[in-house]
């Protein structure tokens, strides 16, 4: 039975991560890559209301809009209602800007950005899930969805209240395949059970599963194919999963756009030898050394100043994994946004009297503390 984006190719171009010249994007350069995807058979390119203050979506205008047809691309973009509204009309303004921004006429693939804790109250509260279906049918979007960051339980519960969604936009790569934290395989297996196909957002995890990746995990794959990038290993792993709209990768170079064109053009999917690489690989990242959080969040029920304990834990492991710090103090920023830092901590104990790890929160609070604040 075919599904939504069934015949969208596998490789999508996220627009979050473009060249710089200085603090302007490099227009000239992302025409260039546009170019060079679209040519290779691509379509689907991915941006939001907020990646790098608008001026996203303004490349995307320059470099994709103004200069192809408009039947020959999908163009998907984001309204993050919790990001500085204070009234519907503040969010509901967002699409008209991103219209404006990207001249686009119409966007093929519209999200509501980034649900999940408590930025989901401001999508129920501005009345965005209806706003978005008006949207479409006035033809100004083709196709609602939203991008998630949170739990596979919390994503069942949004997509049995919300079934009028069409697709999702989930973080998926074999590095969090596992984990606690991201739940990349509970959320994949939560949205196939909604019969929800899947965007694929971060499948080499911000770059940290290409040259980023330690010595050990680069020598699992090198022994099984020394042609092959690291990258091609965690897009392919991603574009073999069943019911993908897209895999995005957020391309910063021409380097990039020829590397994964070239793979991608003619995809093959992992094969049940190459499954087992991969399957080591993520072995091998589990055996490095760092914080054995389990994100059960039982020290987050207990924290009297609501610090976002296995988010900050995550960051710290970032570093200790990926050897990322700036990745990291990043995450660090990005989560503490919707929680306590670090700082706020009164050192009370009652989340190291709940952690079935046992681990030593208020330590690893002070490590993350003087690292990223």
């Amino acid at each position: 039975m075919a599904y939504l984006g069934e015949n969208i190719p596998k490789l999508g171009f996220g627009l979050m991560r473009l060249p710089m010249k200085g603090d302007q994007i490099d227009v000239e350069q992302v025409k260039e890559m546009a170019d060079l995807f679209l040519d290779g058979g691509f379509t689907y390119f991915d941006t939001a209301y907020g990646y790098a203050e608008g001026k996203s979506e303004e490349a995307a205008k320059a470099a994709i809009v103004d200069r192809h047809p408009r039947d020959k691309f999908q163009l998907a973009t984001k309204l993050p209602a919790w990001s500085g509204t204070k009234t519907a009309d503040d969010a509901k303004q967002m699409f008209w800007t991103s219209l404006k921004r990207t001249g686009a006429e119409y966007f093929d693939f519209y999200l509501l950005h980034n649900i999940g804790q408590t930025r989901t109250k401001s999508f129920d509260n501005f009345g965005i899930w209806d706003y978005a279906l008006e949207l479409k049918e006035k033809g100004l979007v083709r196709h609602v969805g939203f991008s998630f960051h949170d739990k596979a339980d919390l994503l069942d519960e949004i997509l049995t209240k919300h079934p009028e969604m069409e697709f999702v936009q989930l973080q998926i790569n074999y590095g969090d395949w596992e984990s606690g934290t991201v739940q990349s395989r509970k959320c994949y297996e939560t949205a196939r059970k909604h019969n929800k196909p899947v965007v694929i957002m971060e499948p080499v995890k911000g770059g940290m599963l290409a040259d980023l990746l330690a010595p050990e995990v680069k020598a699992v794959f090198d022994k099984a194919d020394a042609n092959a990038s690291y990258a091609s290993w965690a897009i392919r792993f991603a574009a073999s999963l069943e019911g993908i709209v897209t895999v995005l990768s957020g391309m910063s170079s021409l380097a990039q756009v020829k590397d994964n064109v070239g793979y991608m053009k003619n995809l093959r999917p992992l094969d049940d030898k190459e499954r087992a690489v991969v399957d080591k690989a993520r072995e091998t990242l589990a055996s490095i050394p760092s914080v054995q959080c389990t994100a059960c969040e039982y020290c987050v029920s207990d924290c009297p100043n609501n610090i976002v304990i296995p988010k900050i834990l995550e960051m710290l492991n970032r570093e200790k994994i990926y050897k990322d710090p700036k990745s990291a103090k990043f995450g660090y920023f990005w989560e503490t946004q919707f929680g306590s830092k670090a700082s706020a901590c009164i050192e009370c104990g009652k989340c190291e009297e709940v952690c079935p790890q046992q681990l030593n929160i208020i330590e690893l609070l002070k490590e993350a503390k003087d690292k990223y604040e």
